[in-house]
């Protein structure tokens, strides 16, 4: 098989689900270049719990586009679960995202005339899983997240955090390899929010879940075990969170680049 193919199963020899080599992402805006990312190095292991900080302009957005496969370095490499993901056709990539990327963003990004059960089959949906299958599999991620009560329900009818969950559970309803969060509680209450990370803390923990997650929030990174700063597109601080032993998550909203080297 070669790398152009999306693999169904497997990971490379060194365990890694995510390797980036010297990887550049340059926009044309005119007469100029947009340099996003600088010759980014990074593996993330089968399993490994990721924040990814930055402020904005760092790369975050764009670092987070190329690990969901939904944009491709100009320069470097990016292989996920073993796939060259520069090397694939859009139908490829879009199988390689369906098959192990489950998303979940700030905004929920629900349906709002679907009910939350059907909200969750819809990854199903695009894989051409049957109806009677999906409907089983959704009740069971729904199940996950505490919500087995509230299927029928529309969006308009669910709390903010109750529509976070909905969204944790459609993500996770192909069963992904890995779980990318981006700013999952940026629109939740401290409570709330509390609790959505508990959720995902618990996936990480009980299922092995790799999860990569992007915030601003120096409370919110710290569920995580691995910190990673970026700034102006390069990565400047890449260490342990604090309850690894590593030291505090910086806060990236009064970052400079002394502070965290």
């Amino acid at each position: 098989m070669t790398d152009t193919t999306t693999r169904k199963s497997g990971s490379p020899a060194n365990g890694s689900v995510i390797d980036i080599e010297d990887l550049h992402k340059i926009y044309d805006a005119g007469e100029t270049a947009v340099h996003a990312l600088r010759g980014v190095n990074l593996t993330i292991r089968e399993g490994e719990y990721i924040a990814i900080m930055g402020a904005s302009g760092s790369g975050k957005s764009t670092m987070l586009n190329i690990l969901g496969a939904l944009d491709v370095p100009s320069r470097g490499v990016y292989r996920l679960a073993g796939n060259v993901t520069s090397r694939l056709s859009r139908d490829e990539l879009a199988q390689l995202r369906n098959t192990y990327i489950g998303f979940i963003f700030q905004n929920f990004n629900l349906l709002m005339r679907s009910t939350a059960l059907e909200n969750v089959e819809l990854p199903m949906v695009y894989a051409g899983v049957p109806k009677p299958l999906r409907h089983e599999a959704a009740l069971g991620s729904l199940a996950k997240v505490n919500l087995a009560d509230r299927t029928h329900h529309l969006p308009s009818q669910l709390s903010g955090g109750q529509q976070q969950r909905v969204a944790i559970a459609r993500a996770l309803v192909n069963n992904p390899r890995v779980l990318l969060a981006d700013e999952p509680t940026g629109n939740l209450d401290s409570h709330t929010s509390g609790e959505i990370m508990k959720i995902l803390a618990n996936l990480h923990e009980r299922d092995g879940r790799t999860i990569i997650m992007v915030s601003h929030d120096p409370g919110v990174a710290s569920f995580a075990e691995r910190v990673i700063v970026l700034k102006d597109g390069e990565i400047v601080a890449d260490q342990p969170t604090p309850r690894r032993g590593g030291p505090p998550v910086p806060d990236v909203r009064a970052l400079t680049l002394a502070e965290v080297v």
